[in-house]
């Protein structure tokens, strides 16, 4: 399969090229250049299989040319291997609705499943090639911890991950921070976490310091982690056994609720994809009414969700237009001068898949405590926005996406029902253990240095 990027759909990368860079150089996002559509029957034959070997199948489409089928069966067992899930996820029932747990792996957040196959398909690029690679990453709260469990100890790898100083959860933090391996480096940035996202992508336009430290970046913007993430949608609806499902997706930089329409564009029966926000409300705006305009961005309850530029909603601009490379670079121009208004008949087009809306932190709160009441389920911040946009949209009978564990969020459950999940048994050393971070201003050239001072 060959791939382009959004920003130029003539120049063609292979998937090694998109899953090392990360980012084109030309600041654009990379996509397939075709996406192959399933067939009922086909459907009928993915339906067969357990969540390893449906991740084979589904990933295989777009990596085929990097990696045998053979090798990648291999590397998808080793890293489920240490899930507590057999089959990595969990459907359970809260009311009407469906809860799609995807919060099973060893930092107990749904990016363990994409960031678990990326580390091993590192060390799988790297036994191959005598190279060191720098991997570099913003997270606004549990991308980072994935990324460095998945990383750590790994063989010519180093890792860098720039988090919002003081605005992440501790629980969150100390996942990341009191790690010991020698290849792992935490920045905390005096800023949200949309500066740690610009600082990073800063440093991937800039060439020669990029390719000075053959940098590499796991953000949600990897093409990689879309397609893994893709595999659940397949997983559940193969569950549920319905002719067509909805999912609610909790999302702040639109990756995970992207992996749902790439799923829908392969074929896979998805009615519509809810975009739930927090106040941080930028993708509701934009969905519901066409506005694409950011504002200060505001600390929540949930705080992976505290983005007001979501990158992955490239990729959809993009589709939106026709795939026209020309017109999505001038309208990402108009979003970095943050005056973006969505066209009419592309807000019709995005309406036809994605609907939208937000929940106040009151509102989290009230999600938490009824559902527990009702269900006795503790619902973490991020998966009751999930829950109460599902609800004030009046979708009864559709999936949400449970992105995290309760036991991450301690602060937003004593708040809501005085009450809090306690970390599994092996985690709960992080919670004493000496954190060890670098605190820096929101300046790029400072993280620059820092990391020019490491490698």
């Amino acid at each position: 399969m060959k791939y382009i990027s959004t920003r130029n759909n003539n120049k063609e990368f292979d998937f090694k090229t998109v899953f090392i860079k990360g980012l084109a150089d030309d600041g654009g996002l990379f996509i397939p250049k075709s996406i192959k559509k399933y067939s009922n029957e086909e459907l009928q034959e993915l339906k067969k299989l357990n969540y390893n070997q449906l991740s084979v199948e589904i990933i295989n489409q777009f990596s085929s040319d990097f990696i045998t089928k053979g090798e990648l069966s291999s590397l998808i067992d080793k890293s489920y291997s240490t899930f507590r899930e057999k089959e990595v996820v969990k459907i359970s029932n809260i009311g009407s609705l469906k809860l799609l747990e995807l919060f099973h792996g060893p930092t107990l957040a749904f990016k363990d499943i994409a960031m678990q196959f990326i580390g091993n398909l590192y060390g799988y690029y790297l036994s191959k090639n005598d190279e060191k690679i720098n991997i570099v990453v913003a997270t606004s709260g549990d991308t980072g911890a994935a990324a460095i469990d998945a990383i750590k100890g790994k063989n010519n790898l180093n890792i860098f991950v720039l988090h919002p100083n003081n605005r992440i959860s501790p629980v969150q933090r100390k996942l990341m921070t009191t790690v010991e391996d020698k290849n792992v480096f935490n920045i905390a940035i005096e800023g949200n976490f949309d500066d740690c996202q610009n600082i990073v992508k800063s440093m991937f336009s800039d060439l020669d310091f990029s390719k000075s430290i053959n940098m590499s970046g796991v953000n949600s913007i990897n093409w990689a982690r879309i397609i893994a993430q893709s595999v659940y949608y397949f997983y559940s609806y193969f569950k549920l056994n319905k002719e067509t499902v909805s999912f609610s997706v909790p999302t702040g930089n639109f990756g995970d609720v992207f992996a749902g329409y790439l799923a829908k564009k392969m074929g896979l029966p998805i009615d519509k994809l809810i975009v739930a926000t927090n106040e941080n409300d930028i993708l509701h705006r934009a969905i519901s009414k066409g506005d694409y305009v950011s504002k200060k961005v505001k600390e929540t309850l949930s705080p992976s969700m505290d983005i007001q530029l979501a990158s992955n909603f490239e990729r959809l601009i993009y589709y939106v237009n026709n795939s026209d490379a020309d017109i999505t670079a001038d309208i990402m121009n108009k979003i970095k001068q943050n005056s973006y208004h969505i066209e009419k008949n592309n807000l019709e087009t995005i309406q036809k898949d994605f609907v939208s809306e937000s929940c106040s932190e009151q509102e989290t709160l009230d999600i938490i405590k009824k559902n527990f009441k009702d269900n006795n389920i503790i619902l973490d911040p991020h998966t009751a926005v999930g829950v109460g946009a599902a609800n004030k949209l009046s979708f009864n009978d559709c999936v949400v996406l449970s992105t995290a564990h309760p036991c991450k969020f301690p602060n937003a459950t004593n708040n809501a029902i005085d009450k809090h999940e306690k970390l599994p048994e092996e985690l709960q050393n992080v919670l004493e253990k000496d954190e060890n971070f670098e605190v820096l201003k929101n300046n790029t050239e400072n993280v620059k240095d820092f990391i020019k001072n490491k490698v």
